[in-house]
């Protein structure tokens, strides 16, 4: 997802693109050396820039709590990226317990930023609207960001370092002499506002607990978000006596005060209120030395908050101690992937990547195993299921996210797709296709729940309940609701499960007038959807509807329009009455965050049909060779305009394998590695897009392997060619080592590969290969093998209720 900004309904995308700043960027790569380990490989601040929007700050693989800056670009109302941090925003107002990496709109979560201020607290911090006062300056070369650490001495000469585990963390606060030091708690100011907040300081005890009412992601773009769903609470142990204390509730100052309350509220656009909000502030002695905190969080109560900090910080345990737990934490989850050869810079990039993709969905319940429903009362993990997970960006990590996790952590898989079913059956059986903590944003289109279910199953997820699941999504799949029915939230946030159901039922596509953001790109992904349901089906044994669903699955057909331009056929939008609309293929209407141009290719799982609609597979690879090129055959792959690729987001990501089916992989292996090197790069600017919770990072982690799951809820890969000599990847169901001598920028055509030692011509592997691993040796040569992996036999399967 890519939705930086949006005006009047309609989005466009807004890449925070450091022009004037991009060589300075260089003195940020982390170049470890070649026998570092994974974690020590891991640079945070890849993606912080260009609109990739991850943050650096201390989290632990699927933390709960991921501690890190807000900076501000001078307006306390808006955050300087969706993630909180943005690499050119030199200004820091708070260090905050919770965030998103990668997401887009105006942010999410964000909650109880703490800041350190060496002046007196003398007007309310909620009053400094351009974060003049209560903000310091920083620079780059006082920052420190590694996996599960991250340190900074700020401007006003407070030295903070982070660090993390699952539900909690550990902070250190170094105040300069000389000056006054002040511990800002800022309770209500989560990153899109707050409806309630409050605090309460226990000066005998040393510590600060308190909760925000939060929710309002993607809030301002339409009434249907613009409300809280989830409250967290904190609470924080200090190691040192408070030497003054106080609070703050809107304009009103109240030194000497324990408690206040109050939240910023949304204003009529749906962003926090100017001027509103509530926290509290420690005054410190700064001749002691650094004040140690200890912080808990949940979203259930206060004495769960608790129960999670004492389980895993007890008191007695050193910032030391967390931050060498936390790397160990990172190392062992990276290690699943093995990688050698390749440059510092490229180990970087592979690691950051498979670190940026083990960040969400993330814990979401309580060590006692309590967790915050969607219908807003507390329940506990199913029998079997370790944790309940939140954070869900659907629409973006069906795609290749899900499959990797599960690939590598399938019990972790498993207890996901749980966590999705747990959702939909507190959310009176619809299942959102964008989930925040506990609340249903509606953000995107189509219903990807399904084949996210269908991936994590496919890669070996099977510890959840699939029958009760694939029950649910039978009825979503077949029964409108309300929901469906109503335009709330539209274009972007369109409240249904499936948007217009009642259309893909009688006219087997969703038409240009509907209730959903564009009728033909929600028609393509029904149809992937459907697809995955009649996997699910035959997973339960449900023959019936394995056939039904398949044949669901080709309605896509009804929106390609064979005359659609004189040259050519296009998915396009279309009417109910059966006739098309005016069409131009550089268009966005009736698609989402993309073209038709982009769109045509988005029939992943029928890929065979597509092309036959085509005229072919001659005519389908001329269409993808001026799909990635331009006129003058310089590559098109990102920003070229509507006409050609966009591979920094998702519509797009599938569309360099497609050469796999036409009979010319080695135009796969070349587009693959030409995106590899040219957009991913050990800079702040090294992810071309929104990182979307890790999706476009696990697009990479895949990429750089030479493999990708393709076909949503099926586990055949198909293949381009291994940017590293040797990789393992170590699983429990069988390693998978992938040799590929003499793999280098130059050399990126695969000319023979086998598996097992036996010779394989095909350019993908099947779907036991995925469930029991084996062994591939590449041989790879600087020169294209237009031969090999070229006959019709050889090319990946597609699966079509036509039989193409």
């Amino acid at each position: 997802m890519d939705v930086s900004q949006r005006y009047n309904g309609l989005k466009f995308k807004l890449y925070l693109a450091l022009f004037c700043v991009s060589m300075s960027m260089l003195a940020y790569a982390v170049t470890p050396p070649q026998d570092a380990t994974p974690a020590d490989a891991v640079n945070p601040l890849i993606g912080s820039s260009n609109g990739g929007d991850t943050f650096p700050g201390a989290v632990v693989p699927f933390g709960m709590l991921q501690w890190s800056s807000e900076n501000t670009r001078g307006k306390h109302t808006r955050t300087a990226s969706p993630s909180g941090y943005q690499f050119d925003a030199k200004r820091i107002r708070g260090f905050s317990l919770t965030h998103l990496s990668g997401a887009g709109c105006a942010g999410a979560s964000g909650d109880i930023p703490i800041m350190p201020v060496t002046s007196a607290i003398t007007t309310s911090p909620s009053l400094d609207g351009k974060d003049e006062r209560y903000a310091s300056d920083f620079t780059h070369a006082d920052e420190q960001a590694t996996a599960g650490d991250y340190r900074v001495k700020l401007a006003n000469g407070v030295a903070v370092e982070l660090a993390a585990a699952t539900r909690s963390g550990m902070a250190s606060f170094a105040f300069p002499g000389g000056s006054p030091a002040n511990l800002l708690i800022r309770t209500s100011d989560s990153e899109v506002g707050s409806s309630d907040a409050s605090v309460k300081i226990d000066q005998a005890k040393q510590t600060v607990s308190g909760s925000v009412t939060s929710g309002n992601f993607c809030g301002y773009l339409a009434k249907a978000d613009q409300h809280s769903y989830y409250t967290l609470y904190f609470v924080a142990h200090f190691d040192r006596p408070f030497v003054t204390i106080g609070a703050w509730q809107n304009d009103a100052v109240k030194p000497g005060a324990q408690t206040a309350q109050g939240g910023t509220g949304y204003d009529a656009k749906g962003f926090p209120q100017a001027g509103k909000g509530s926290g509290a502030w420690l005054g410190l002695d700064p001749s002691k030395g650094p004040v140690l905190v200890r912080v808990g969080i949940s979203y259930v109560s206060l004495d769960n908050a608790r129960a999670n900090l004492d389980a895993e910080i007890p008191s007695g345990t050193t910032l030391a101690q967390v931050r060498d737990n936390a790397h160990d934490a990172w190392n062992k989850a990276l290690s699943q992937i093995e990688i050698k050869g390749g440059t510092p810079d490229q180990h970087s990039v592979f690691y950051t990547a498979l670190y940026h993709s083990l960040l969400h969905p993330n814990v979401f319940s309580d060590v006692n195993g309590e967790y915050w429903g969607f219908d807003q009362k507390a329940h506990r993990v199913e029998a079997g299921q370790d944790a309940q997970y939140a954070n869900f960006s659907g629409w973006d990590v069906y795609r290749s996210e899900l499959q990797l996790v599960t690939w590598l952590m399938p019990k972790r898989g498993s207890d996901i797709a749980q966590s999705l079913y747990n959702q939909a059956k507190q959310n009176q059986g619809e299942w959102d296709r964008w989930t925040h903590n506990s609340g249903g944003t509606h953000v995107m289109s189509g219903d990807p729940a399904v084949p996210a279910l269908a991936d994590i199953y496919a890669f070996g997820g099977r510890g959840f309940d699939l029958r009760g699941a694939y029950a649910s999504m039978l009825k979503s799949a077949t029964v409108p609701t309300a929901h469906d029915l109503s335009d709330d939230g539209c274009n972007v946030e369109c409240v249904g499960e499936r948007p217009s159901l009642d259309q893909w039922l009688t006219l087997h596509y969703i038409a240009t007038t509907s209730h959903s953001w564009g009728g033909a790109a929600e028609t393509l992904e029904d149809a992937t959807a459907d697809f995955a349901l009649s996997q699910l089906a035959t997973d339960v044994g449900d023959s019936d509807n394995t056939k039904r669903f398949l044949e669901r699955s080709g309605y896509w057909r009804d929106v390609f329009n064979p005359k659609a331009t004189p040259q050519e056929g296009y998915i396009q939008n279309r009417n109910a009455d059966g006739s098309w609309p005016k069409f131009s293929p550089d268009s966005d209407d009736g698609f989402v965050e993309g073209s038709a141009a982009v769109y045509v290719w988005m029939v992943p799982f029928d890929v065979h049909g597509l092309f036959a609609q085509m005229g072919g597979n001659k005519q389908a690879v001329a269409r993808l060779d001026r799909f990635f090129h331009n006129k003058d055959g310089s590559w098109a792959v990102t920003n070229a305009g509507p006409l050609h690729a966009e591979l920094n987001n998702e519509p797009s990501v599938e569309t360099p394998w497609l050469y796999d089916f036409a009979g010319q992989p080695y135009k796969t292996q070349d587009t693959v590695r030409t995106v590899l090197d040219r957009y991913w790069k050990n800079t702040p600017d090294g992810i071309p897009g929104n990182d979307d919770l890790g999706e476009m990072s696990s697009w990479y982690v895949w990429s750089a392997l030479g493999l990708y799951p393709e076909i949503p809820g099926r586990a055949e890969l198909v293949i381009s060619s291994p940017l590293f000599p040797h990789a393992v990847i170590h699983r429990t169901g069988g390693d998978v080592t992938i040799d590929a001598p003499g793999a280098s920028s130059e050399n990126r055509y695969v000319h023979a590969l086998s598996l097992d030692g036996a010779t394989r011509g095909q350019p993908w592997l099947p779907a036991d290969f995925s469930a029991h691993g084996g062994q591939l040796i590449f041989t790879l040569q600087s020169s294209a093998d237009p031969a090999w992996g070229s006959t019709a036999k050889n090319t990946p399967p597609s699966f079509s209720p036509l039989g193409s």
